[in-house]
This record gives C-alpha cells, sequence and structure tokens, in this order.
C-alpha cells in the first residue's frame, strides 16, 4: 500500500499498487474518512425504515407500574418477525406537576403480548409521506400492560408546581433497547404528569 499526495485533493488518499481500482480517502494518520453528509438516522429513514409514534394532545399518565397504563406504550404483537430497536424518546411537559415526579422509560415482556391497546396512537414513517413500508409495532396512548414490568432508565426529573419545570427531554436510546415478539416499552412518572410523549424506532427481522 503507498500514500499519494494529490495536488488541490483530499488530505490522503489511500492506493494499492498497480492499478488502483478503488480510493478511500483517509486522514493524515491514514484514518479512514466516513461522509459527515447525513444524520446518525439518515440511512434508516431514507430507506422507510424509521417509525414514530406521538402524543397529538397533552397525555396524562397514571403513576408507577400500573397494569393500566396512560402516556405513550410501544408494544411487538406475539406474532411478529421483527424485533424492534428503539432510538429516540421524548418528553414534555405541558403542566407543572404537582408534585415531585421522575419519569423514566420501563418496560417488559410476556410470551402473548399487549393486546388490549385502549387509546391507539397513529404510527407514522419517518420518511413522511411513505405509506408503503408498515410497521409492525403497535403505540398506544392509553393500554393495558402485562407481565411483571420494570424500570429500564430514569429520563428526567420534574419539580413541583412551585419549583422549576424541566425543559422538554430529548434522549437518545441508541439501539441499546431491543424489543423482541411480546414485549413492550412505555414511559412511567412516580406521580401524575400531563403532557406530551413522542418515540423513534426501527424494526429489522428477528
Amino acid at each position: 500500500m503507498s500514500e499519494t499526495r494529490m495536488p488541490h485533493g483530499a488530505s490522503g488518499l489511500q492506493l494499492d499498487e498497480g492499478i488502483p481500482t478503488t480510493i478511500t480517502r483517509v486522514g493524515q494518520q491514514l484514518d479512514a474518512i466516513g461522509s459527515q453528509l447525513h444524520g446518525r438516522l439518515w440511512e434508516l429513514s431514507s430507506r422507510g425504515q424509521l417509525y414514530f409514534a406521538c402524543s397529538q394532545a397533552a397525555t396524562t399518565t397514571t403513576i408507577a407500574l400500573a397494569a393500566t397504563c396512560t402516556g405513550l406504550i410501544l408494544s411487538n404483537p406475539a406474532a411478529s418477525d421483527k424485533v424492534l430497536e428503539v432510538h429516540r424518546v421524548g418528553v414534555a411537559l405541558s403542566v407543572a406537576p404537582a408534585a415531585e415526579a421522575t419519569i423514566s422509560l420501563a418496560g417488559g415482556y410476556v410470551a402473548a403480548g399487549v393486546v388490549t391497546h385502549t387509546t391507539p396512537l397513529t404510527v407514522r414513517n419517518a420518511k413522511l409521506g411513505m405509506v408503503t413500508t408498515a410497521a409492525v409495532a403497535k403505540a398506544d396512548g392509553a393500554a393495558t400492560i402485562v407481565g411483571t414490568p420494570m424500570d429500564i432508565m430514569p429520563l428526567i426529573g420534574a419539580g413541583a408546581a412551585a419549583a422549576e419545570v424541566p425543559v422538554p427531554g430529548y434522549f437518545n436510546i441508541d439501539g441499546a433497547i431491543c424489543i423482541p415478539a411480546g414485549g413492550y416499552v412505555f414511559i412511567e412518572t412516580l406521580t401524575v404528569v400531563v403532557g406530551f410523549f413522542g418515540i423513534w424506532w426501527s424494526e429489522s427481522p428477528a
């Protein structure tokens, strides 16, 4: 391998000996330079493989890990042949809470999955206007969760009415949580809060 410098060209070009068939742009330490033209989720979005669901009106949550859950629930049906990969979660309170509250991402699993979808939310493709690639996941503003749910990650603390009210929370889950068929995640709050909730995810073959 040899490094060839070209006038007015990239900082470094890595060429094979002989007749080059490919050119890889590299830095001063022969580090590969990848494209920075797009954001991290652009590829999924441009392919129609990124989905989202979001409250379209202020929603009042239930307390803690109650089976009758309101706020935002994302579930993967029992018959699904996909695994859901959570990328982003958003929380914004529209009313100052009456008491100090923590807001967390929680989840659970049971083979039969979530079957009672009390208030379904519309699942949309992040490639706006695209309808040919439908999601298998279900999103709800209210649903009956099953099994033994658990807190997964605290997201934000909400001050009481007389204290500070948090700014909207936008959280990068970055694929750390995978939801198989029968699994689900939801927004869990220690006390009742009112606000808007959103989630982005992609779906891959199980």
